[in-house]
């Protein structure tokens, strides 16, 4: 299983919530949360496939959120 690191403007539990539908249907993700203590919000995607950050960002884009993905 992979890992990919993207910064979001995901702010609460609410925002978790209307992103959950979005994120849970995207192609093989097996698994994400989403850090609200860290400044950046930074959101962690398991996967089970090659997943393009882009896909992850259309995702979030859906629901009317945004990410960036951190390198590394």
């Amino acid at each position: 299983m992979s890992t990919a690191r993207f910064k979001t403007n995901i702010k609460c539990m609410g925002c978790v919530a209307a992103v959950t539908p979005y994120l849970d249907k995207a192609a093989s993700v097996e698994s994400w949360a989403v850090d609200l203590a860290t400044p950046e919000k930074i959101l962690t995607v398991k996967y089970s496939a090659p997943v393009a950050p882009e896909a992850v960002q259309e995702a979030l884009r859906k629901a009317g959120y945004s990410a960036e993905p951190i390198p590394g």
